[in-house]
């Protein structure tokens, strides 16, 4: 009416204006229209997967699948493309192409789905010949992992840029083994890793009947590159039907950290075969392998998926942004994978122990005298899963420079059991390593190396939109410099020592670093210390900061290490023990010996501190006391000046900093002290508008980063 649209029969009509809309908030609130989102997606730089026009009809555009392997979920997953799709199936494990053909002659494939129904098709070949390879729009492989490399190599030189690679399951650097086997050609491809076999299956009659026995409502999978999950997605959804359902993961790390098989089964063995709780006698009975983990197993595994966890932290902290969100603890994955079904999954080992999927399995065993029986100790538990398995875990973390001593007595246990070298004094370096996932196999060794096979982006610098834009709060740690104690290797705790020469030069180089990535403080707080006062003052000179309050107080300063303050680490570490220095340093809540008043190194008898009530000085402190200390200043001082919207720098030791990071990041008590701030590396933390932690990020080189953590991490150890 007069050109609006307010007509009697506007409600008969699809226009806004039929439901009461009349401004664009409304419409884009009804149409679930979110005009942040929109602009943050339209600002991203990442580019959006080119999209092929459709095609007029599968007939004049035909989509081939290869499959490879001969077993169980090969014949099935071949069984179910052969519907549909020209499908030609591949194996190269010695004449089993060869026989399959033989053995399905002229008939068709017969295939009993879990719903009842049976299904007949035939594949266009059975062959053993790679080159079929240039034929494929997506490759399927249904082999053991320790296969796939044989058909990444032999694949590669047919196949076309853009196919689809999909393993099922990927298990452990599937990714990085199909870099490693590619080359160059890897970058025009895509590798999609599954976490497990879509189906629960078995042959009825080998090479002619199968029968699925289940089939999964969800499964996860991950793209190399991620850019192209929407084009892979769609390609395996449509081939595999509606369910399962895929479920993207964000990553192939993700996979390869949630592998499961490489902890349960080793650790498992382990747990009843090492030579601490076996005899090397054989038994009356096969023991329960799963229903059967009790304390010693259960607290083999929880080492084992510990430091998996501290892997993915490390990750976390080295990559800012990564997701790593579905490598979860061993626990986690039993509820994920098994909820409901449990009678007790109040623990790892009850989820074990109470599965009913697991009623009636046994460890692996050989016939021996009188019906008695010993352990097969090559089986696939351990000659399979800790190859592609665990050592992918262990190399990974041996590069992030992450401890990890379950994993190094499994590994070096299983390695003998298995006749491989794969391990030396702790290092990934053996002569049969190139038969294993880890990265060190396909000579890895540094994390920018990791990532770029694995096609994570490393970010080494901020970009300046995040600097000038970030919607967070954000306030900047930096541990001092190195200190001439430090070289020393001296216990420093309140010891106003200064810097080294190195140190002053790690200085210079953060404020550059701060500098590169637009950092304007106005305010900075500092210890009374001077290695904290000078760190700070070079920095901020180097970053082009001149004019702005210098907050001094000894609430920052290190930890107080009483009596062994003043003494060298190693020779301290070679009186005491490792393990007695690592406690008085590393524990939580354990101080090392106190110092008396009248001892000269007392804080009390320095003029430094004649202001503080001397009943608030330590005469030593534990990570908790010195928790106690830090925390109230950030609460009094550092914290209000963030939340007006002022920029902070912090500039204190290495453990005043932990105790704030604890906070902030609500860490265990046995989580912070994992936690090693490398000197003179800007840690940048954003926070939310409550100053609830985000994330984190380092502003220099990730490798670096490492070097200097692992330096932290190994100070007072006996040389």
């Amino acid at each position: 009416v007069d050109g609006k649209m307010c007509g009697s029969d506007i409600g008969r009509t699809r226009a806004p204006q039929a439901t009461g809309i009349t401004t664009l908030d409304d419409f884009l609130k009804a149409s679930k229209i979110d005009k942040a989102a929109v602009a943050a997606e339209a600002a991203s730089t990442v580019p959006k997967p080119e999209k092929k026009p459709p095609a007029e009809s599968e007939e004049k555009n035909p989509f081939c699948v290869l499959v490879c392997g001969g077993g169980n979920a090969a014949q099935v997953a071949t069984a179910m493309f052969a519907l549909r799709y020209p499908t030609i199936a591949v194996s190269l494990y010695a004449d089993e192409a060869a026989k399959w053909k033989e053995a399905l002659g002229d008939d068709d494939y017969e295939l009993t789905l879990d719903t009842g129904k049976v299904v007949k098709s035939k594949p266009d070949d059975i062959t053993n010949d790679p080159s079929v390879a240039a034929k494929a729009d997506a490759i399927v492989l249904a082999v053991p992992s320790f296969a796939h490399g044989q058909y990444f190599e032999a694949f590669a030189p047919y196949m076309k840029p853009g196919t689809l690679v999909a393993c099922m399951p990927a298990r452990s650097g599937g990714d990085i083994l199909f870099a490693a086997k590619l080359g160059a050609k890897a970058k025009d491809m895509v590798f999609m890793g599954f976490e497990t076999l879509p189906w629960a299956c078995r042959f009825t009659e080998w090479g002619r009947k199968a029968t699925i026995l289940g089939t999964k409502g969800s499964i996860l999978a991950a793209v190399t590159p991620p850019a192209k999950f929407p084009q892979a997605f769609a390609l395996m959804q449509g081939m595999l039907g509606v369910f399962p359902a895929v479920t993207e993961s964000p990553n192939n790390l993700g996979i390869s950290l949630r592998n499961p098989g490489a902890q349960i089964h080793p650790g498992v063995m382990y747990g009843r075969w090492c030579p601490e709780k076996w005899d090397g006698n054989p038994v009356d009975e096969k023991p329960l392998f799963y229903q059967g983990v009790e304390e010693f197993s259960e607290s083999v595994l929880m080492g084992l998926t510990n430091e998996v966890q501290a892997i993915r932290k490390k990750m976390e902290e080295m990559v800012p942004g990564i997701d790593l969100g579905d490598a979860g603890t061993l626990h986690q994955w039993y509820l994920d994978s098994y909820a409901g079904q449990m009678t007790d999954d109040s623990s790892l080992r009850m989820c074990m122990n109470t599965n009913p999927g697991y009623r009636g399995l046994t460890h692996p065993c050989k016939d021996a005298d009188d019906g008695k029986f010993m352990p097969d100790l090559k089986y696939r538990y351990l000659t399979e899963d800790v190859p592609t398995g665990m050592c992918f875990n262990k190399g990974l973390g041996e590069i992030l420079g992450v401890p990890m001593p379950m994993t190094d007595k499994v590994l070096a246990w299983a390695q003998e059991c298995i006749g491989m070298n794969i391990m030396v004094d702790g290092k990934m370096c053996g002569s049969d390593i190139g038969k294993t996932r880890a990265p060190q196999a396909t000579g890895i060794t540094t994390l920018a190396a990791f990532c770029e096979a694995a096609a994570i982006e490393l970010v080494t610098s901020v970009p300046k939109s995040l600097v000038l834009d970030c919607p967070n709060f954000r306030v900047v740690f930096l541990r001092h410099g190195e200190s001439v104690w430090n070289v020393a290797n001296i216990f420093t705790g309140w010891a106003d020592v200064d810097l080294s020469p190195a140190g002053e030069l790690e200085a210079i180089e953060a404020g550059k670093c701060l500098k590169q990535n637009g950092f304007k403080f106005d305010v900075v707080f500092t210890s009374v210390l001077r290695r904290s006062i000078k760190t700070a003052w070079t920095a901020l000179m180097h970053s082009d900061n001149y004019s702005m309050p210098i907050i001094n107080s000894w609430r920052l300063n290190e930890r107080h290490y009483g009596a062994l303050q003043g003494l060298n680490k190693a020779e301290t570490a070679a009186q005491h023990g490792d393990d007695q220095v690592k406690i008085w340093r590393r524990s939580y809540d354990i101080p090392p010996p106190s110092i008396d008043l009248d001892d000269e190194r007392h804080p009390c008898n320095d003029p430094l501190y004649k202001n503080v009530p001397a009943a608030a000085l330590p005469g030593a402190e534990s990570l908790a006391l010195t928790v106690e200390r830090v925390l109230p200043f950030w609460f009094d001082n550092i914290a209000p000046c963030i939340m007006s919207g002022r920029s902070v720098l912090v500039v204190a030791h290495g453990n005043s900093l932990r105790a704030i990071c604890k906070y902030l990041e609500k860490m265990s008590e046995t989580q912070v002290l994992d936690l090693n701030i490398p000197t003179s590396v800007p840690l940048v933390y954003e926070l939310d508008q409550r100053l609830r932690f985000v994330r984190k990020y380092y502003l220099m080189d990730p490798d670096e980063v490492a070097a200097k953590m692992a330096a932290v991490a190994n100070q007072g150890k006996a040389k």
